[in-house]
């Protein structure tokens, strides 16, 4: 059974005091993490459940980021699907250097919206990405579009030191099926070190928050998923709706469970995937995934 306990906060006196205190602790390490070298193989396709901007207030969240960014070499490249970004035909994000974030986000205190993530210039690698999706149609880049929070807020813990080119590629739909076939368009980059992390959560019910009496339908559908995983069973992933116990409470919309199906598409044995981070956070799964 999974941890269910909700362990962390919604709000912090001192907005993003965890977030600071890692960067203390563990920016030198960061800096000096060896990078990827073609002898290291491909690197996996990543699912990560990305948070809101409280994640920066979790100490313990932060930590499983940072250790799981730690646990591979330091790739080349990033590429992020993100929940937050739906858009056809599909797009990347800017990818010069200090192209500010995308504070898609309300309500919260100001401090998240002064947070910088000031990544190297990614030209290379948009180039890079829109190479490999021209087959599907044309790629437009949104030049002042900077990563969103699916895309920053786990970056922040997982490379501190803000040294990789990272970009952005907008989902082209909710449909689980475009997005496990975007997936295995972006496969191949793995191979050069450039890390694919399909962003989203793996429950994403408010109504959980409201009402904690419905743990119970976030934690089947948790415990559904991992084992559909496990099996290899893409076809009943992608057919979550139907297949799935508690999907009308664990995603009432698609937008957070779709980046699943994407990372999957990218990677070439879905049945190698292991949690990487397994707890619940406020009756929600934050499960993320490395899958071969």
């Amino acid at each position: 059974m999974t941890n269910r306990p909700s362990d962390g906060p919604l709000r912090s006196d001192t907005p993003a005091a965890a977030y600071d205190a890692l960067l203390a602790d563990v920016l030198p390490q960061a800096r000096s993490q060896r990078s990827w070298e073609p002898s290291d193989g491909q690197l996996p396709a990543l699912f990560v459940s990305h948070g809101a901007p409280p994640t920066l207030d979790d100490r313990p969240w932060l930590d499983a980021l940072f250790a799981w960014g730690q646990s591979m070499p330091k790739p080349r490249a990033i590429a992020v699907i993100s929940a937050h970004w739906e858009n056809a035909p599909i797009a990347i994000s800017g990818s010069e250097a200090g192209t500010p974030l995308y504070y898609d986000f309300g309500g919260f205190h100001p401090r998240y919206y002064t947070l910088t993530y000031p990544t190297p210039d990614a030209t290379d690698l948009a180039h890079r990405v829109a190479g490999t999706l021209a087959g599907s149609g044309p790629v437009h880049q949104f030049t002042d579009r900077g990563l969103d929070h699916g895309a920053f807020i786990p970056l922040l813990a997982m490379y501190p030191a803000a040294d990789v080119p990272v970009i952005q590629v907008s989902m082209p739909s909710l449909d689980p099926e475009a997005l496990l076939a975007l997936g295995q368009r972006l496969r191949g980059l793995r191979e050069e070190g450039i890390l694919v992390i399909g962003s989203g959560y793996l429950t994403h019910s408010f109504a959980v928050l409201r009402n904690p009496g419905l743990a119970g339908y976030t934690e089947a559908f948790d415990e559904w998923a991992t084992d559909a995983i496990a099996r290899g069973d893409i076809d009943a992933l992608a057919d979550y709706r139907a297949k799935a116990p508690g999907a009308s409470i664990a995603h009432p919309t698609a937008d957070h469970y779709v980046p699943l199906l994407l990372t999957l598409g990218a990677a070439d044995y879905p049945a190698t995937a292991t949690s990487a981070i397994e707890r619940f956070y406020h009756g929600n799964s934050i499960r993320s995934f490395s899958i071969n």
